[in-house]
Order: C-alpha cells, then sequence, then structure tokens
C-alpha cells in the first residue's frame, strides 16, 4: 500500500505537539517560572536525524528558536536561532552539519547551556548523575528513548526542572503507525473514497452562490476560490486525516495525563502520571472484558 503519507515527520510533529501542549498549560508553566507558549522560546536540540530534524522545524514554525543543536561531530550555535531547512538541506549535500554558514561551530558542551526547551534526540542515557546538576534547562523532552537514569530524573524533579517523558512524547510515530495499521487493514487509502465527490460538490457550492448572486443582482458575476479554497476542495488528504488525527489523539491524551497529575497531586512526576493512567486503563480494559484480579 506505500506506507501512509505523514509518517516520516510525524514522530517530530508528535513530539512537537506534546510539548507544546504542556507549554500551554498556565498552572505547569508555573510551577516552572515559564510565560506559557511555544513562541519565543530557546530550544537546544541533540541530534539532527529524522527526529531532531522535523522538531526543529515545527519549534522554527511555531516561533521558537533553535539557538543550538548538538550532532556527534559538530556542535552549531546561533543566539538569533538556525534554520532547520537550511541546515537540512546543507547536511544532504555535505553529509555533516561542520561548516554550516547559518551558525557557528562551538566546542560549549550545550545540553549545559541555558535554554527554555533541552530536546535530546541521540543516545540513551546521556543525562545521568554525574552530569545531571549541569542541566540548566526549564524543560527537558525526552525524545529518544531512556535519555536519562531513573536517579537523574528524580534529581531533575527537585531542581523544579520538568521532565516530558519518552513514553508521552514518543507517541507520535506510534499513532501514524496505528494509522498506517487501518489503512491497510482497509486496503484502501484515505480519502480515496470521497476525492472526487467532494471537489463535485464545493464546484457546485461555487456555481449555486454564483447563480443567486447573478440573479439577484441581474449582473455577470464569477466567483474564483482562493488558493486555500482550492487546496481542500478536493477535502482531506491522507496527510490531513494523519496530522488531524495525531494532533487530537496528542491533545486528548496529554490532557488526561495532565488531569492525572492534578488528581493525583503528582507537582511535575509527569512519568508517574503517564504510568498511573496506562494502569488504570489495563485495569478498565480487563474488567471490562470479564477477567478477576485476584
Amino acid at each position: 500500500m506505500g506506507g501512509i503519507h505523514g509518517r516520516e515527520s510525524s514522530a517530530g510533529k508528535g513530539l512537537f505537539l506534546v510539548t507544546s501542549e504542556f507549554l500551554d498549560n498556565a498552572d505547569i508553566m508555573k510551577k516552572i517560572q515559564l510565560i506559557p507558549g511555544v513562541y519565543r522560546k530557546n530550544v537546544i536540540v541533540q541530534g539532527f536525524g529524522n527526529l531532531g530534524m522535523h522538531a526543529c522545524r515545527y519549534f522554527t514554525r511555531a516561533g521558537a528558536r533553535v539557538i543550538g543543536i548538538v550532532e556527534k561531530d559538530c556542535s552549531l550555535v546561533n543566539p538569533a536561532g538556525i534554520d532547520p531547512k537550511a541546515l537540512e538541506d546543507w547536511v544532504i549535500e555535505t553529509g555533516s552539519v561542520r561548516g554550516f554558514p547559518g551558525a557557528q561551530e562551538t566546542d560549549k558542551k550545550l545540553l549545559f547551556e541555558p535554554c527554555d526547551l533541552l530536546v535530546p534526540c541521540a543516545v540513551e542515557k546521556v543525562i545521568n548523575c554525574d552530569n545531571v546538576n549541569k542541566i540548566q534547562a526549564k524543560i527537558v523532552v525526552e525524545g529518544a528513548n531512556c535519555t536519562m537514569t531513573p536517579l537523574a530524573y528524580e534529581m531533575l524533579l527537585k531542581r523544579n526542572i520538568l521532565v516530558i517523558p519518552d513514553l508521552l512524547v514518543n507517541s507520535g510515530s506510534v499513532c501514524s503507525s496505528y494509522f498506517e495499521w487501518l489503512k491497510n487493514m482497509k486496503h484502501v487509502s484515505f480519502g480515496r473514497l470521497t476525492f472526487k465527490y467532494m471537489r463535485e460538490s464545493n464546484e457546485h457550492l461555487l456555481n449555486s452562490v454564483q447563480t443567486s448572486i447573478e440573479s439577484l443582482f441581474n449582473t455577470d458575476c464569477h466567483i474564483t476560490p482562493s488558493d486555500e479554497f482550492t487546496a481542500r476542495m478536493s477535502g482531506a488528504s491522507e496527510k490531513d486525516f494523519v496530522n488531524s488525527g495525531l494532533s487530537y489523539t496528542v491533545e486528548g491524551t496529554v490532557n488526561s495525563v495532565l488531569e492525572t497529575v492534578k488528581k493525583e497531586d503528582l507537582g511535575l512526576d509527569v512519568r508517574q502520571a503517564c504510568y498511573s493512567l496506562a494502569m488504570a486503563k489495563i485495569v478498565k480494559t480487563y474488567a471490562t472484558a470479564g477477567y478477576t484480579f485476584t
């Protein structure tokens, strides 16, 4: 079936959506003394692979500034913000971030530099008990799996640093894989059965409005759809379905996690809230299916 459109960027988009939901929560932001919203937040990303690159693009589009990128052979910094698309083109051309003209190379350990968001997207246990006290970010977003040790996590909580855990941040790619599975089960791509009908319906709508105006004012009138409307006349594309479903799922999940944080008075312990919510769903599913716990 050729996979599903939107799958490649879904991990980075999911990371961004989850993070933005937390940034928009006034209660959480008040606890860490940070102004709500993504706009003008300073971001440092470790790893400019598929996940890191797409995360950088979504953060930049939302008005944040990617001020630092850490790669295995070089670290880049630009206080005004690094253009992720330009850097992507540079990496495709040269095979490395080294020498990128849109930022300065630095020997600083950017993981330990001040920023609003630190997003490790590369290796496991990069934050551990040996370096955790050097972290100066307000929020750590676990892009890669297991980016910190359990002890390091506890130490960050004690320092009032919000950690958005990997099992929540990485949900974007899992959701898209689920949508891809649904597509394969149906043996037909999303929207294939409705594209032509939707386009013809919208064309009839425009013609009806045009006819009504000409009849009312007794004059010729030609209605031309805007570029945005033209792009949507055939209905949602497969990528639109994936992005919409991903956004809806992430929003609902994060809201449930935040409700659990508040209900159980967990402070900034989002990981515990995720585990608690997951276990509650498992128990409910088993109970609904008729299983008993002894």
